[in-house]
């Protein structure tokens, strides 16, 4: 294994914790979305709101945003 000097592995540190960051992911995902993908921001879904129902398959799904700001879908 190659020896690596203090300076590179703390540039490699730092690197690394800027790929994690929210800016990076979000454009890492939006990178993996198919073109033809239709999306719909939360905020116009919820208006406001913490849930909304989805009628699917004749069956009604809860669409929930959590106190952490996830989503959770629940039959």
């Amino acid at each position: 294994m190659e020896e690596m000097d203090v300076n590179s592995m703390r540039y490699t540190v730092e690197f690394a914790r800027r790929d994690r960051s929210p800016a990076y992911r979000r454009d890492e995902q939006a990178a993996r979305q198919p073109f033809d993908m239709k999306t719909i921001s939360s905020n116009s879904l919820f208006e406001g709101g913490k849930e909304i129902g989805i009628e699917h398959g004749g069956a009604l799904y809860r669409l929930k945003i959590t106190r952490q700001g996830k989503l959770i879908l629940n039959k």
